[in-house]
């Protein structure tokens, strides 16, 4: 379905969807206007899959404030768009999981090396890559090597990162370097259900299926010296790794179960939604309360999950290299959320609010001088993690000020142009695998069906998404990062 509203242009990078605007069926009661950060050229492309409907669907939510917005990566999603944002009342407003996706806490997690691509050879490559795809459980429904009594898993999603550094997965220092410092305060596993905890036992430290991935990547650009310095970020040709990976199958589930009991506190509670899949309950609601505790649950697993694969990925490059992982200086640069939803304070219309921030499929940007941020990056904002999509680059940046109005969000990747399924009609894995070795990536993949799921093709250009963040200020780039390297799910 093409849309056919009306998008006035606000400037090169903002477009606005009216509070006027009545929807398809004429009866759309919007409490505020949506805005859509793009460039002239990729709005035609976001119009085609009617995700702008989605966005205009958001601004009828219950208690929400400022504007529901949509970042550039754009696309049709499960109630809100893919790369939707909203924020609601933290007292009189809703809380949607459509808000925040079924894998909850899907994330990004960037560590720094002092490696040079000049002394890791093609061969040392495919030799980390492999023994990397040996020590990281990944693919479709794929095992982790750990086993988890129902007790520990509780206590991983209580405790979240904590627990893994605790039991000798990572270092102490890493938790400073994490979004909430890798724990979630509030989740109380009692609210999680025995099927979900169940799919999470066999999990944790697993990297999954899709888009999920593990690169070696190097430093190809530097925009942002001083920045890209305080980040650990010292040269072109450095080498980088980067971790993309969520909750697995016990956010999956988690989402899952709450939906049901949401769908039931709308007629509870007598919520018009233009959309079921909107499904939402007051905050300060007994649904919307258990919803936001058992959703921190799987936030803290996907912390949890990361910080594994990370010390999994410190033991791989001392077996192959040779050297103890703090001599190369493999310390987290950071580690963002993409699919949350948060209690903060934010700026809104001249006055500082409490709100709950969905950010479904979009990073937190947080400008200079919050408090959020470590102490060591609170001069030039928080970092922020854009993956791209299998063989592209990659991005670091930084949050802005400016970002406040998006309350400090910023795109999270490139976002499909493609269905996964039209993806495996146009493409054959072993041709993307043989590309990819033309480019100079090495790619050991899960599975062949993966690769062609996953083309570069069937993204949009992440490079594009980017560079609309940038100019809309929404954040700056400080590096950009290729791809030597790549394990898929």
């Amino acid at each position: 379905m093409v849309w056919e509203g009306p998008l006035n242009k606000i400037d090169d990078y903002r477009w606005e969807i009216p509070k006027s605007y009545k929807g398809e069926k004429g009866n759309l009661q919007m409490r505020t206007s949506a805005v859509i950060y793009a460039s002239e050229k990729m709005i035609d492309e976001i119009k085609k899959d009617n995700a702008p409907e989605q966005a205009a669907n958001v601004a009828t939510l219950p208690g929400i404030v400022g504007k529901s917005l949509a970042m550039p990566d754009i696309h049709w999603g499960y109630g809100f768009p893919i790369g939707g944002v909203a924020a609601t009342d933290a007292e009189e407003g809703v809380i949607s999981p459509g808000g925040v996706g079924f894998d909850i806490n899907c994330g990004v997690r960037l560590v720094r090396t002092n490696l040079h691509v000049k002394d890791i050879d093609k061969k040392t490559i495919r030799l980390l890559i492999d023994e990397l795809f040996k020590n990281v459980p990944s693919g479709l429904g794929s095992q982790a090597k750990v086993r988890l009594s129902k007790k520990e898993l509780e206590d991983v999603l209580e405790m979240g990162a904590r627990w893994a550094v605790e039991n000798g997965y990572g270092w102490e220092r890493d938790l400073e370097y994490l979004e909430e410092n890798g724990c979630f305060k509030h989740a109380d596993a009692s609210l999680v259900s025995e099927r979900a905890k169940e799919r999470g036992k066999t999990q944790l430290g697993s990297l999954g299926a899709g888009n999920h991935f593990l690169e070696i990547q190097k430093v190809s650009e530097i925009y942002d010296k001083e920045a890209a310095k305080v980040f650990g970020i010292n040269e072109i040709g450095q080498i980088v790794v980067m971790i993309h990976t969520g909750s697995r199958g016990c956010g999956h589930q988690i989402c899952s179960d709450y939906l049901r009991v949401l769908e039931n506190a709308v007629k509870k509670y007598n919520i018009h939604l233009p959309d079921k899949q909107l499904a939402c309950a007051p905050v300060k609601s007994p649904e919307g309360e258990k919803y936001f505790k058992a959703m921190a649950c799987a936030a803290n697993f996907a912390w949890t999950n990361r910080q594994m694969i990370l010390h999994w990925v410190r033991e791989s490059f001392e077996k192959i290299l040779g050297r103890r992982a703090e001599e190369m200086d493999m310390n987290v640069i950071y580690d963002v959320c993409h699919n949350i939803a948060k209690i903060e304070e934010h700026i809104i219309d001249g006055k500082k609010r409490r709100v709950y921030v969905h950010r479904k499929g979009a990073t937190r940007s947080f400008g200079p001088g919050r408090k959020e941020i470590p102490l060591k990056y609170r001069d030039v904002g928080q970092p922020v993690l854009i993956p791209g999509d299998m063989g592209t680059e990659s991005y670091l940046l930084r949050g802005t000020t400016e970002a406040e109005e998006s309350f400090g969000s910023t795109c999270h990747g490139a976002g499909r142009v493609l269905s996964r399924h039209e993806a495996l009609r146009r493409w054959r894995g072993e041709n993307i695998l043989k590309q990819l070795e033309q480019k100079g990536i090495y790619a050991h993949p899960a599975s062949l069906k993966v690769l062609a799921e996953e083309s570069p093709d069937a993204y949009k250009d992440v490079g594009e998404v980017v560079n609309v963040t940038h100019n809309a200020k929404l954040s700056l780039k400080v590096a950009k990062l290729l791809p030597l390297g790549v394990i898929k799910g």
